[in-house]
């Protein structure tokens, strides 16, 4: 299954909320977009929400960009 979401980074609090206007998962993060620690602070963030182990999410596209497309293997 395939979503899509906007990321926020540097937020002072993380979570994952859906947004009915937008039709994207908005996931919010701590950590700044550096080296690619948002990104995994995202697939965390998504399996916790989800209940899927964090193996069975991959970043399908926009790995650099606020709005990616995600993959859930369940």
């Amino acid at each position: 299954m395939d979503i899509r979401i906007k990321v926020k980074t540097s937020s002072r609090e993380a979570g994952v909320r859906y947004d009915e206007d937008s039709r994207l998962y908005i996931v919010s993060v701590v950590t700044a977009p550096i080296e690619g620690k948002a990104n995994s602070e995202v697939i965390k963030l998504l399996a916790k929400e989800f209940d899927v182990p964090k193996s069975l999410i991959t970043i399908k596209s926009g790995q650099k960009s606020t709005i990616k497309t995600v993959t859930l293997n369940k």
